[in-house]
């Protein structure tokens, strides 16, 4: 217990309960998560950069989802993993606890504003074929990523500078493996009522904000893939956008179950629960949802190997 008028300058991550074995478990396990990770979306940006039959909107939004993947596991895992392999070494300051926050939170809405982005793109491309490249231009594509990346970083300013405005005198040990703010809530010694209600308004307005134009989008993609006469027709219309759809349900999903609830100050279970899903088992699934079916991603990504070969022996 701190004292009545001293606040916390740095905090003890208290991290994963359980003996060192399973640590070590734990460990290799998210290792393997953040790898494979890492190594997904580096292959999926390469392969989108060099191979000139991708140069188009959706790889060129999917390209920026995969650095986004990339940029918000790194935020918080490879601490976590260091206090797997090495306990009682999750210290960290309280600038550094900011920062960390403050990046994951504006890195997560950004991929947000990028996925409601991917949504109108694959509506233009099934509903507007015809005009989809004078709609979709690179300088419309440019200028939405652009707008996606900073509306995320201007709009997480307020809520983490007015959440390390407070008071955090309760104690230093923050039951998470990374800065969660509903565990930061739960050491302050002021009156959070008001702010958890306003982070929760705000909160909603980012996660449903961002699906409505991902649910008006899909419901004019299924009402125009109905009104196609042949199966095949469907199927492959369909299948221009299955792999978004998936990732929406997925993303969508976690980010409604951890952040879309009135009591910010959840049980530390359930929000390490919560935050495995938006921080591990997304980015994960990311390189495989928009990858393993996609027969033009994975021919240019042959090619792009068979290049390099090439290139070896000579």
């Amino acid at each position: 217990m701190l004292g009545n008028y001293s606040s916390a300058t740095e905090f003890f991550l208290l991290g994963f309960p359980g003996s060192k074995e399973l640590h070590h478990i734990l460990f290799a396990t998210f290792f393997f998560f953040y790898a494979v990770t890492i190594m997904g979306n580096m292959v999926i940006i390469i392969t989108v950069c060099i191979n000139k039959h991708l140069q188009s909107p959706m790889y060129f939004f999917l390209g920026h989802l995969s650095v986004l993947e990339i940029l918000i596991i790194s935020t918080a895992v490879p601490f976590m993993l260091q206090g797997l392999l090495l306990p009682r070494t999750q210290i960290i300051s309280l600038t550094a606890c900011c920062a960390q926050l403050y990046l994951y939170l504006s890195l997560g809405t950004s991929e947000l504003a990028l996925i409601g982005v991917m949504a109108v793109d694959r509506y233009v491309a099934v509903c507007n074929p015809l005009r989809y490249n004078i709609i979709m231009n690179s300088q419309t594509c440019l200028w939405m990523v652009i707008v996606s990346w900073v509306f995320g970083f201007l709009f997480q300013i307020w809520p983490v500078y007015a959440t390390f405005q407070l008071t955090f005198c309760k104690s230093n040990l923050l039951d998470h493996f990374y800065c969660d703010r509903g565990q930061l809530l739960k050491l302050s010694c002021d009156d959070t009522l008001f702010m958890e209600l306003i982070l929760f308004l705000m909160a909603v307005f980012i996660i449903i904000g961002s699906m409505i134009p991902t649910i008006v989008s899909y419901t004019y993609i299924i009402s125009t893939i109905l009104k196609i006469p042949s199966a095949s027709g469907r199927r492959k219309a369909f299948s221009t956008c299955a792999s978004h759809f998936t990732y929406v349900v997925i993303g969508y999903g976690s980010c409604l179950f951890l952040y879309v609830k009135p009591k910010q100050t959840q049980a530390a279970e359930y929000n390490r629960v919560a935050s495995l899903l938006v921080l591990v088992v997304t980015p994960f699934l990311n390189p495989f949802i928009f990858t393993l079916r996609n027969d033009k991603f994975i021919q240019a990504f042959q090619n792009g190997i068979e290049r390099c070969c090439r290139l070896l022996k000579d």
